[in-house]
């Protein structure tokens, strides 16, 4: 192997790596062992045979060769990869170099068992390993099996011939240039199984293939396939993740009798020779590669494509609604996926509610525009329909990840078993008990997640008691219609109780959710972030959107502004009504907050943290919800958010009402005059009640507003 040109490979790929939006994860590596050790790896582009020998490389700092197609090795790309330590799988010499170099430790191996790209993914049928290709179908190799034994099976002949019959070790070591016979006996052959995922898979024209074609007279359309979807996997930011598995140590498949014959027997036995073990040997292959194949594809990093491609094979029937996808979806993950073993990339690892609020990060939607370019599914109305004969109809192999990446995404994970039964179960669960489930399990999520934040952040004599700051529920008389309501800043849902109670007698369905960091104490207050509220908001949606039909939303104060915020991002919301929407705050904590802020950093920078001026004094109007302790955090982050809602406020388009006390002490009319005015909304209603308190869902005069609420979801839509 050059040297030098493995240097070149490193320079190579760092530079590849700058112009390259793709991602590198690598996990396991604690998995990787010293001593001969051969990396069995999934293979699905051709990049793998380039990048991933320099990754090994970099983290076990011993040359990594690999064993390649030898269609590979044709002109430029072939003579530069033998000088990095690629062998073609033609080579008659293969099998003696690479035992060679594993007894001496002069390289690890990479090889792909399956023996060529599976570009389809599609490896298991009827429950066994089978290779799907252009030319047919094969069962997975046993290759690397094969030469790990062998392997293993000369360092046990070296050390018992250089015991019992040295003539034998002396020919043997000068078979495999063994200059000191030490060193190999120390080591041991151990398989170590390893996946590569792509996420996310799209194939597309791009500035590669495109180049290609103008410059190539005549290229094959293979080739273009697969410019085309590594090209995009390069230039569009997939991330790539490499799982490493717990290694195979060999030695222990050597304890059969026969093959113990065969170790110390005392005749000669050349490299090519039959021994008498050998059909033993075959079986004992076959065992370990059952064995690293499982551990290969049970490592598959499940992403949000796995389980939308899934689900949409599985799902029994033609039509099917977008939501009622992201619903499935949603169980799935959050239902500890986990137990079933599977590993999970970054992104199911966070909250999941988006999926049934606005799909804000595009997962469902980027799905299910691949979906319908290749023609799976075609839009009716809301709704879309299934092309079924798409999932089992045979496509060109080597066009598929072009024509079909939805059924090579789920034919990736179909070897996860335990998987592949709950994705079924919820597949074919019906769409009323899937929207109760989900209900009652975010209400029980939102439950405990109060009971263990009051626990935690527990104050005696400032904590208020525990129904003050607990979510609550409501059920009304007809699911024509509900309501999420919000409360305000530095309070806790008891603060609309009166509200939902009246909306309760009128036939509603009320959700109060608690926004993080109330209802508990300022100290847990002053570690959350906006962010923190409008994830309790939305679980409050996804639990009402999940009960009844239709959903009106609406807060006081700080939770009014929240309600215009997901008024502002949900189309499916019914009305929004903002009871004293804090655009613009007049308290004198709120002017004192910026002033703190910049005293707090600069106490800092010259690390006198004790000097911090971390809260400010609170006089509420509601001293048994309110804390008497601001953070100066916490008003910093309302604001925030109210910059962030401003530019947000054109895009309601549904009914709105608001609803302002002329002398409000915390928010200017002209704050809330200024949302009513910016908001998109044809149908708006603006009420200033000459009031001089902030408070106005509680006290005197609250029955009046509570009624012009009322008034207003009652015109939004009947209810029986």
């Amino acid at each position: 192997m050059n040297r030098f040109a493995y240097r070149t490979t490193g320079l190579a790929i760092k530079t590849l790596a700058g112009l390259s939006k793709a991602k590198i994860r690598i996990h396991g590596k604690e998995n990787i062992p010293e001593g001969s050790v051969i990396f069995v790896i999934n293979h699905f582009t051709r990049i793998e045979t380039l990048f991933l020998p320099y990754h090994i490389h970099q983290l076990t700092r011993v040359p990594v060769w690999s064993l390649a197609d030898y269609q590979l090795f044709e002109g430029g790309l072939g003579v530069f990869l033998e000088k990095v330590g690629a062998v073609s799988t033609k080579n008659p010499h293969r099998d003696l170099l690479i035992i060679k170099s594993l007894l001496t430790g002069e390289a690890m191996w990479i090889i792909f068992p399956e023996g060529r790209m599976v570009k389809n993914k599609k490896i298991v049928e009827k429950g066994r390993f089978m290779m799907s290709y252009a030319g047919g179908k094969h069962p997975p190799h046993t290759g690397a099996a094969t030469l790990a034994l062998r392997t293993e099976f000369y360092r046990q002949r070296l050390r018992i011939m250089s015991q019992e019959f040295p003539e034998e070790a002396a020919r043997l070591m000068k078979l495999f240039q063994i200059d000191s016979l030490e060193p190999v006996l120390e080591r041991h052959t151990c398989i170590v199984p390893v996946n590569i995922t792509y996420y996310p898979l799209r194939a597309h024209e791009n500035i590669l293939s495109s180049l290609a074609v103008h410059l190539a007279d005549g290229i094959p359309e293979r080739t273009v396939e697969e410019i085309m979807t590594e090209g995009s996997m390069l230039l569009s930011g997939v991330d790539v993740d490499i799982r490493f598995g717990e290694p195979i140590e060999i030695k222990k498949f050597m304890k059969q009798s026969a093959i113990k014959r065969d170790i110390s027997s005392k005749h000669s036995i050349r490299f090519d020779d039959p021994i008498p073990s050998k059909r033993l040997m075959r079986k004992v292959a076959l065992k370990i590669m059952q064995r690293y194949m499982s551990a290969i594809y049970s490592m598959t990093t499940v992403n949000h494509d796995h389980i939308f491609a899934s689900m949409l094979k599985l799902i029994p029937f033609k039509r099917i609604d977008p939501h009622d996808l992201m619903r499935r979806t949603f169980l799935l993950i959050e239902d500890h996926l986990e137990e079933t073993g599977v590993y999970l990339h970054k992104e199911l690892r966070l909250d999941q509610t988006h999926l049934l609020v606005d799909d804000r990060f595009n997962k469902c939607e980027d799905f299910i525009e691949v979906a319908e370019e290749k023609g799976l599914v075609v839009k009716a109305g809301h709704a879309m329909v299934k092309d079924t004969s798409k999932f089992i109809s045979a496509f060109d192999f080597h066009r598929i990840r072009i024509d079909n990446p939805v059924a090579v995404i789920a034919n990736e994970v179909e070897p996860l078993i335990k998987l592949q039964r709950r994705v079924r179960r919820l597949a074919w669960m019906p769409g009323f008990w899937l929207r109760r489930r989900i209900a009652g399990y975010l209400m029980k999520k939102a439950t405990d997640e109060f009971h263990r934040d009051y626990e935690k952040f527990y104050i005696e004599k400032e904590s208020k008691e525990k129904d003050v700051g607990k979510p609550f529920f409501i059920k009304g008389t007809s699911r024509n219609i509900g309501v999420v309501l919000i409360h305000g800043y530095m309070a806790a849902p008891l603060e609309v109780r009166e509200l939902a109670d009246y909306l309760g007698r009128k036939g509603l369905w009320v959700y109060a959710p608690r926004l993080r960091g109330h209802g508990t104490s300022p100290d847990d207050l002053a570690i959350r972030s906006y962010a923190d509220w409008v994830a309790s908001v939305e679980t409050g949606y996804a639990i009402i959107s999940n009960i009844c039909k239709q959903v009106v939303v609406g807060g006081f104060s700080a939770g009014a502004g929240m309600a215009l915020d997901l008024a502002a991002r949900v189309k499916d919301i019914k009305g929004v009504f903002a009871v004293c929407p804090p655009m613009r705050l007049k308290d004198f904590s709120s002017k004192f907050v910026p002033a703190v802020d910049v005293w707090n950093r600069l106490m800092k920078r010259v690390r006198l943290d004790g000097a911090k001026k971390e809260f400010v004094e609170n006089f509420p109007e509601n001293p048994h919800i309110n804390y008497f302790r601001n953070p100066v955090s916490g008003v910093l982050e309302l604001e925030r958010f109210m910059e962030s809602l401003e530019k947000k406020l054109p895009a309601i388009d549904m009914p709105a009402l608001v609803i302002q006390s002329l002398g409000d002490p915390v928010v200017k009319p002209s704050g809330s005059r200024r949302a009513f005015d910016l908001m998109g909304s044809e149908d708006k209603t603006y009420i200033l009640y000459n009031y001089d308190r902030h408070g106005i869902l509680l006290g005197k005069g609250a029955s009046s507003v509570h009624k012009a609420i009322g008034d207003f979801i009652e015109k939004l839509y009947e209810w029986g």
